[in-house]
């Protein structure tokens, strides 16, 4: 029994550490909930968090991913189950995790539990009797692990729009699913003006920024060298992650700036975007709308890959398989991307208050979770 029946129960939420954009819409989901709300939140790290309300905490777990050292030795060949994915034998981390959350599961008495995104702590929730929230992402997730836990959930929150939906997912998925495009942006897309008098480039300068996600470790620089010997009026810059190669043969109209805290007013800036597709990266353009070009990096599930198929039918970007890799091919790619370019048809994708709505569907949810089952996202406006 719990001390104070008339006080919220706690919301658990569990959060991946690769990458920006798990921990960016956890916090701008928190932030829309109410104060009296406790939120207790489990990540490998508790650094990578936007500043959050009060009442809101952070459980420093182990990693389920990365090896700590101690795991024992001689069981790496016994096979995973198709119901499964990481879930490796033998090691102490990932049993100290999942300890954490259920030992919290049981002294919290959780209304619910938000898992983004692990199929397996999804399953720990369904298994625990903790009703559980799964984040919605792209890729081919058809397989019996990623079906538990879609099916297993009371919700499913999807941080992107509802015309980037994958057509394989089935009525059941779609109907107890509510779409937040923008989800996790802290600031409003600039002018264009505005970022480049903030950033000093010239207003009449052809602008071209090629940005690498968070998630991995960016791309090889040598495509970026041809593009700018293939459009030398234009200035190409680069952000994030990036491997240089030596045979590169880079021009002075391209300039590598790794990670930076002026994203969104470098987005803001460009005439055209180059970039993989992120989450969070696919909502910073598509804020800004601007011609666009994607190019997926490898993720689990060709996560990246049905992003880049999805903004591609919605057409909002022209997507390629690699980076073009002669003169040519950049010129034609540069030229497609401006030409198919509709003003206004990206930035519909992003709603401004798409914090605002996921909070009070997740409240109405814990409310009464059978409520809102088998509809689809129009009834959350």
């Amino acid at each position: 029994m719990r001390d104070f029946p008339c006080a919220p129960r706690p919301i658990g939420y569990f959060v991946h550490h690769q990458g920006r954009g798990h921990a960016e819409r956890c916090a701008s989901l928190v932030n829309a909930l109410p104060t009296e709300q406790e939120v207790v939140i489990f990540c490998a790290r508790d650094d990578i968090f936007p500043a959050m309300r009060d009442n809101t905490s952070v459980v420093e777990i182990p990693s389920l991913f990365e090896r700590s050292g101690q795991e024992r030795a001689g069981l790496d060949r016994v096979a995973t189950p198709d119901t499964l994915h990481c879930a490796p034998l033998g090691w102490p981390g990932i049993r100290r995790a999942m300890a954490t959350i259920a030992a919290w599961f049981d002294t919290a008495d959780p209304s619910v539990m938000i898992c983004d995104v692990s199929a397996e702590v999804a399953q720990l929730c369904r298994i625990c009797s903790v009703p559980h929230i799964k984040i919605l992402q792209h890729g081919d997730r058809r397989d019996p692990g990623h079906r538990a836990a879609y099916d297993g959930a009371v919700g499913l929150l999807a941080p992107f729009a509802a015309q980037l939906a994958q057509p394989d997912w089935t009525e059941t998925m779609l109907g107890k699913t509510h779409f937040a495009g923008g989800l996790g942006l802290r600031t409003k897309a600039p002018s264009k003006d505005e970022a480049r008098a903030r950033l000093g480039l010239d207003a009449h300068q052809k602008v071209a920024l090629v940005l690498s996600g968070g998630g991995g470790s960016g791309w090889s620089s040598a495509p970026f060298g041809v593009a700018a010997r293939a459009l030398p009026d234009w200035t190409w810059i680069t952000v994030g992650a990036m491997q240089v190669d030596w045979h590169g043969t880079e021009g002075s109209n391209l300039f590598h700036k790794g990670w930076i805290d002026t994203i969104s007013d470098h987005i803001a800036a460009a005439d055209l975007v180059v970039s993989s597709t992120g989450n969070t990266t696919c909502a910073e353009v598509m804020a800004a709308d601007r011609p666009w070009i994607v190019v997926p990096e490898w993720r689990y599930f060709d996560e990246q890959v049905e992003k880049a198929r999805a903004l591609a039918r919605a057409r909002v970007a022209l997507h390629l398989d690699h980076m073009p890799s002669s003169a040519g091919n950049w010129r034609s790619a540069v030229a497609e991307a401006r030409d198919r370019h509709r003003p206004g048809a990206q930035s519909a994708l992003i709603n401004d208050d798409a914090a605002i709505e996921a909070a009070r569907w997740l409240q109405s949810l814990i409310a009464s979770p059978l409520s809102l089952t088998h509809q689809h996202e129009g009834i959350f406006a």
